[in-house]
């Protein structure tokens, strides 16, 4: 199908110009977590770096920042994981294959895969973290001879909150040693049982090689960090994914101002080491 002039236009516009996505499919990861599937309508490809985000909507509910999940080496389609907690991505999460979005981006910074090359890279992540650095693992993957260790640290609530279950099987198969625990579960549950911080004492790391990248509540962050520290690991070789009240994806509007960062124009990857002082402080 042939973009129109109006999609073309869009498609050049600035970064506050929302441009139209299709919605292809939809899977569901969780009762409350859709993975989306989009193809721009203008036909030209949204590259992005893992770990960067978009401003999405639908029309008349609100517009939200969600990582992109989808693998980097895919452009033309855009991958979003998102869990329904108020209007807007419940609305997102409500879209039928065939609707058409709005979406801008993608912003902010990503993953630091070349600093990593060499390294023994290993992944924290909680919950709805792990979308955030889906892209990165893929990435990493295909390119599994230019790292050392991969070891994903995956922690959830129950069970049946964990995400990408059938993948991270895949994962397993490509090289990825994989650790997850949850925070409760019934018998039916053989595996560990604990909040994910005590996956890194398992992991058997070496604390001179390790790069580390953790995505997921802030709390939940600050105490790997933490740990991580503990196991000798410094905090400029630790890189965290904030979330903030973001808005404009541009660093215009302040709304997530964290100390003398803009979290969507200078993150929402941070080196620890950059932003420590700022996520000691604890919230009201």
């Amino acid at each position: 199908m042939l973009a129109s002039a109006s999609d073309t236009a869009t498609a050049s516009a600035g970064p506050l110009v929302p441009a139209p996505f299709r919605l292809l499919a939809k899977r569901r990861e969780t009762a409350d977590t859709w993975t989306l599937e989009l193809e721009p309508r203008h036909g030209t490809p949204l590259e992005f770096a893992p770990g960067q985000f978009t401003m999405i909507s639908r029309g008349g509910c609100g517009e939200v920042p969600i990582s992109i999940s989808g693998d980097p080496d895919e452009p033309e389609r855009l991958v979003q994981t998102v869990r329904a907690v108020g209007l807007a991505t419940s609305a997102l999460c409500e879209a039928e294959p065939g609707e058409v979005l709005s979406v801008r981006g993608p912003f902010g910074t990503a993953w630091p895969l070349e600093e990593a090359e060499g390294a023994d890279v290993v992944i924290v992540a909680g919950g709805i973290g792990l979308p955030p650095l889906r892209g990165a693992v893929l990435r990493m993957l295909a390119q599994r001879e230019r790292y050392g260790r991969l070891v994903l640290l995956y922690g959830g609530r129950a069970p049946d909150q964990l995400l990408f279950g059938e993948q991270i099987q895949q994962w397993r198969e490509q090289g990825l040693e994989v650790l997850i625990t949850v925070d409760s579960a019934g018998p039916e549950w053989i595996g560990h049982v604990g909040v994910v911080t005590r996956l890194i004492g398992r992991a058997g790391l070496d604390a001179s090689r390790v790069l580390a990248m953790t995505c997921g509540p802030e709390v939940m962050m600050r105490f790997v960090v933490a740990t991580l520290a503990d196991t000798g690991v410094q905090s400029d070789r630790i890189h965290v994914s904030i979330e903030r009240n973001m808005q404009c994806g541009i660093g215009v509007c302040g709304h997530c101002q964290l100390g003398p960062v803009l979290v969507c124009r200078d993150g929402p990857v941070f080196r620890y080491s950059e932003v420590e002082r700022w996520m000691r402080v604890r919230e009201l």
